[in-house]
Order: C-alpha cells, then sequence, then structure tokens
C-alpha cells in the first residue's frame, strides 16, 4: 500500500494537525440539540444490515465535549428511530442506564430524543433500530438494481436525513470524527464516507474510520453488491460489477481533477478521493460524501461529457466539506463556491471552451427557473424558519452565487481573487462558516478598499434580495452563440434538421438547442430532428430529458414510450421533475403521468417519492 500512500502521508503532514474551530451557533433551527451545554465530537457505530427487516440496528457511541457540564442532558436529533434503551458512561468509565424521552414526531424535524444524566457523561450510547421508511436510506430489491441478484441500499443524509439512522446533532453546526463497525450477509459490500479497503471481506464486519471532522450530513452508508477498481494513485470507483469498467473509464481523469484542484486552492486534505456509482434510483446528480462521492450512473455517457458532476463533487473537498455552512440558510457558502470551483476545474482539465458553455447554460437555465420561483426562495441567505431544508435547495444556491463569485473574479482579477478563495479554504478548514463571516474574510481583503471595484454593500442584491442584479456580468460562449443563429433559422423555417450539422454537437450545444426550442416545439420538426439525431433513443439523460420535455409540449407521441421508461428508471429529481412538472400542467398528460407513477415510485427513493406526490396531488 505504500505506493499509494506515500506521498498523501507527506501532504497531511504538511496540511499539519486539524483543528476545529466551533460555529458561534448555540441553537440550530432544524435541531433539537443545545450546543451551547455540549457537543458530540466523535461517533461510534456498530451496525447490523438486515434487507429482510430493512433496517439497521445497533448503538450509537457519542463521545461528548461539554461546554456547561452543569446541563446534565443532551438532546438528539432522530426521525422514526426505535430507541430501546440509553446508557451513559459515569467520570469512572462504568457504564449505567440513563432515562430518556422521545418526543411525538414533527413533520419536518422527527422527534426530539432527551436523554438525563446525572453527570457530564464523557460518553453517551443510545441502543436502536431504524424504520423501513427511513428517509435517508434507500431499500431496493434486486430486481432494481443492475445485476439482479442481490439487494442493495444506500443512504443520503443531506440535509437532516442523517437523523433517520442515527441519533446525532444533526446540524451543520457540529463536526464530529467517527469509526465503524457494519455486518451485512454473506456476499454484500458494505461502503462508507470514510476510508474503504477493497481486499476487505467483512467476515468479522466491515470497519471505517474517518479521522476529519465531518458534519452529520456527509455521515454515508451503502451496501450490496459493489465491486472496485483502482483508476488514480488516490482515487478508486466503486459500482456494481457489470457497469465496473464503464465507470472507470469515465473517471479515468479524475488524478488530474484532483491536481488541478490542488494547484488552484491547496492540498486536498482527505486522503483518498473514491467515487461510488450507485443504482439509478439515486436522487441527485452528486453527494459530496468525503472519501467517497455517490454518483448517479446517467453520468455515464460513454464519452465523459458528464463529468462535470464529478468535479462538482470534488470541489466539495474544498467547498463544502472543508469550509462548511453552519447553518442550511447559508447554504451557498457550499453550493457557489463549490459551482465556482467545478468550472475551475473543467477550465483546467477540459479547456476554456467547455468551462464558458457550462457557464452560460448555468447562467440561462438559473434565469429560467427563477420564473417559477417565489421572490424569497430567490435570495442567496435564505429564510428557513419553520421549513424543511430540502426546500433551500434550487439552483439558486449554486449558480447565482457561482455568478456572484465569477462577478468578483472579473472585476478584481483572477490572480487576486484565486489568492483570497485560497486562504478562505486554508484559513476555514474544518470549520463552519457563516455569511457574515464570508463578508468580513472577503472585506478586509478585497471589498473594503476605497479603490475596490465592487465593495460589501453591492453584495446585498446577490445575498438579500430576488433576481440577479442588473450589473451582473453575463459569460459569453461563441459555439453556444453559433447554435442560437442555428436554433432561429430551424424554428424559422430557414433549415431542416439536416441542415444544422449538429453530429458534432456535444452535450452543452444539444442542451442549449433544447432549452431555447423547448417552448416553441412543434412535432413536425421533432420528428425532423429524430430522424436525423436519433434524440428519443439517446442515452446522454441530460439530453433526453430536455428532449422529452419539448416533446410534452409539443405533443409528440412517438418519444412516448421512451418518455415512460425514463421516468420509470431515473430517480435523479434533476432529470424527472421538470417532465412530472410538465406533464401535471393538463388533465391528459397528468392522468398518463399518474399511471406511469404507479410503477415508478417503488423505485424512487423517498425524498423524491415526495416531492412527486407533491407535485401530482397525490397523498403518500
Amino acid at each position: 500500500m505504500r505506493n499509494l500512500f506515500g506521498g498523501l502521508v507527506a501532504v497531511l503532514m504538511a496540511v499539519g494537525p486539524i483543528t476545529v474551530a466551533r460555529a458561534d451557533v448555540a441553537r440550530d433551527e432544524h435541531s433539537y440539540a443545545h450546543l451551547d451545554e455540549v457537543r458530540v465530537k466523535h461517533v461510534y457505530l456498530d451496525l447490523d444490515i438486515s434487507f429482510e427487516k430493512k433496517q439497521l440496528a445497533g448503538f450509537a457511541e457519542l463521545s461528548l465535549d461539554w461546554e456547561k457540564p452543569e446541563a446534565k442532558r443532551l438532546d438528539l436529533d432522530t426521525r422514526d428511530l426505535s430507541v430501546e434503551r440509553v446508557s451513559a458512561q459515569r467520570t469512572d468509565g462504568s457504564w449505567a442506564n440513563a432515562p430518556f424521552t422521545l418526543a411525538k414526531r414533527d413533520p419536518k424535524f422527527g422527534s426530539h430524543l432527551a436523554i438525563r444524566l446525572k453527570d457530564a457523561a464523557p460518553k453517551v450510547r443510545v441502543y436502536y433500530h431504524t424504520a423501513p421508511e427511513a428517509s435517508g436510506l434507500q431499500w431496493l430489491e434486486p430486481a432494481q438494481t443492475l445485476g439482479k441478484q442481490k439487494p442493495f441500499m444506500f443512504s443520503q443524509a443531506q440535509a437532516i436525513h442523517a437523523r433517520s439512522f442515527a441519533p446525532l446533532q444533526d446540524t451543520p453546526s457540529v463536526r464530529f470524527t467517527y469509526r465503524a463497525r457494519v455486518t451485512a450477509p454473506e456476499g454484500i459490500r458494505v461502503v462508507m464516507s470514510a476510508d474503504n479497503e477493497p481486499g476487505s471481506d467483512g467476515k468479522q464486519g466491515f470497519r471505517f474510520n474517518m479521522p476529519q471532522p465531518i458534519p452529520s450530513y456527509l455521515l454515508a452508508i451503502a451496501a450490496g453488491d459493489i465491486a472496485s477498481k483502482q483508476v488514480g494513485p488516490r482515487s478508486y470507483v466503486w459500482t456494481e460489477p457489470g457497469r465496473l469498467d464503464a465507470v472507470a473509464k469515465e473517471f479515468e481523469d479524475i488524478e488530474a481533477m484532483i491536481a488541478a484542484a490542488e494547484k488552484l486552492y491547496g492540498p486536498y486534505r482527505w486522503g483518498r478521493y473514491d467515487m461510488l456509482v450507485l443504482p439509478p434510483s439515486f436522487p441527485f446528480g452528486g453527494m459530496e460524501n468525503p472519501r467517497l462521492s455517490f454518483l448517479t450512473p446517467t453520468l455515464i455517457a460513454g464519452d465523459k461529457s458528464l463529468v462535470n458532476v464529478v468535479a462538482h463533487e470534488l470541489a466539495h473537498s474544498w467547498s463544502g466539506n472543508l469550509a462548511t455552512n453552519g447553518t442550511w440558510r447559508d447554504l451557498w457558502l457550499n453550493e457557489s463556491f463549490t459551482s465556482y470551483v467545478e468550472n475551475r476545474i473543467v477550465e483546467a482539465v477540459f479547456g476554456v471552451d467547455q468551462a464558458q458553455m457550462d457557464q452560460v447554460v448555468g447562467q440561462q437555465e438559473l434565469l429560467a427557473e427563477m420564473k417559477e420561483l417565489p421572490e424569497k426562495d430567490q435570495h442567496l441567505v435564505l429564510d428557513l424558519a419553520g421549513r424543511d431544508p430540502d426546500e433551500a435547495f434550487s439552483g439558486v444556491p449554486y449558480q447565482k452565487g457561482e455568478w456572484m463569485l465569477r462577478t468578483l473574479e472579473q472585476r478584481f482579477g483572477r490572480d487576486k481573487f484565486d489568492a483570497v478563495v485560497r486562504a478562505w479554504f486554508d484559513e476555514h478548514a474544518f470549520q463552519s462558516v457563516s455569511t457574515e463571516q464570508f463578508l468580513d474574510f472577503f472585506g478586509t481583503r478585497l471589498l473594503d478598499a476605497k479603490d475596490a471595484p465592487i465593495h460589501r454593500a453591492d453584495l446585498d442584491p446577490w445575498l438579500h434580495q430576488p433576481g440577479v442584479p442588473k450589473s451582473a456580468l453575463l459569460a459569453h460562449s461563441a459555439k453556444l452563440e453559433a447554435i442560437d443563429g442555428a436554433l432561429a433559422d430551424f424554428v424559422a423555417g430557414k433549415k431542416d434538421a439536416a441542415a444544422l450539422n449538429a453530429k458534432t454537437w456535444v452535450t452543452a450545444e444539444w442542451v442549449h438547442f433544447l432549452n431555447g426550442y423547448s417552448e416553441q416545439a412543434n412535432a413536425k420538426q421533432m420528428a425532423d430532428l429524430d430522424a436525423n439525431y436519433g434524440l428519443t433513443q439517446r442515452r446522454n439523460r441530460e439530453i433526453t430529458m430536455r428532449w422529452f420535455l419539448a416533446g410534452i409540449r409539443a405533443d409528440y407521441a412517438p418519444m412516448r414510450d421512451a418518455l415512460r421508461a425514463h421516468l420509470i428508471e431515473i430517480g435523479r429529481r434533476k432529470l424527472m421533475m421538470p417532465l412530472w412538472s410538465e406533464l401535471a400542467k393538463t388533465p391528459a398528460n397528468k392522468a398518463w403521468a399518474i399511471e406511469v407513477y404507479k410503477t415508478a415510485r417503488s423505485g424512487l427513493h423517498p425524498i423524491a417519492q415526495n416531492s412527486v406526490d407533491a407535485t401530482l396531488g397525490l397523498k403518500p
């Protein structure tokens, strides 16, 4: 193993010991924890996986750091957990049962687990098991997997779903290290957001260690028929055996991406960077679980055209995982910086043209999305009082914030801006941060100078007002401007589909074309496009989702069977929710959608089920 990890030791030694600065948060409105009294600093999980019962069962041992020992209480977040007993370690090292109460379930935030202690216990153990309907876990039958032979389970903890599979202080204001031992049925491999050992057989349980402190939403676990393959000096891919070679080929550039990010923003501080490609029901493009990003198989296009999502999850290793939003009101601090860093990685590895096209598409899709969003959800700093933090997720914290950072880069100059961004990551590593800290940090280094091209007050329209400021600098791409001309001629009937010469178009060009065409689509032109470019049968889901959206609007019947298959096969919210929403707009399409959903629902993640249920007006 020395040849794999030898270089990493020097990097980690250069970084130095990890220190965790605490977010100045006494209470997080989405957590029952009293953070000014006690905080969890380490977690040990000892769990057994039962696919038959669809549950995790065992205990969580929480090591505590007391701010107010006299409080003698520990308040934890749970959701649908069955708590059998709680024990507390006395200061002399012995253990004793501790009284606890589990409050009535709140539909958004779960149940408050209140533990009352005789003294400031150094450790507490909670013995529990999860519910089959745990919001942070999905259990798949063998038929729902690629191999069709073994079941599969995976977690999705962001934003506050970790509490559905472990009793925790489920807030990004708290960071903890963790270890785990997990047992599973024979033939099932378990992986976690920790150090995964490819050679482990799990006969005595799979063991994991995460030495870097993480917030609860980055706790992750998956289990199933999972194989691995090395794709770089510090990277493996993990997935079902039947797609392993395709995944390895698609992500073979990962070391170049890591190196590009390190050159810009400092050393990668997490040891290995592995990627797990999940079954299609995974509801997101990717989840940045440290040491093991979870990814959707919809990224496997065969031509590396969708690896910007991998760049995004890798970028989280600096923004989000390293410097983390302290509460979900400041989600933009995670996602805006990550979207910006993602684009810089894409530029460094795949070229300026690709990066510019991604910028243009991102900005245009944000502007289109904002037409449908309430004004309060168009702010970067969100008011989430009384709301489920899942509602924070839209294009705004990603693209509006990236646009703001891009504007700062352009106004102050890339070299100057890069130095400040790198310092932001270095000086806030393994910390939880706030918008106010961002303003102070960037203010003293950039914004507060008398001759600054942008001042602190100029960021208020970005942070606290709807829309995009009129002063925002638009991205440009010569390649996409050429697409605009071709689209105008096609819509006007001046060119037929063959005359577009689109066989060499890359994904971003097709996405841009279809985004512009969708509202103007008609069935005759779609048939022409289909005959020339086979869009209905494409396997690139970014393209087909937009093609199907145009087809719904144009009532293009030949794509209906493929649309039905897409809605049943694909659980990624980005690639299905626009389609369900469009179908819901007319009675006939809504009736058709409900029939399709009867088949599709069981294969969707609970987060996705909730979204589609609401869109189609169905009760779960």
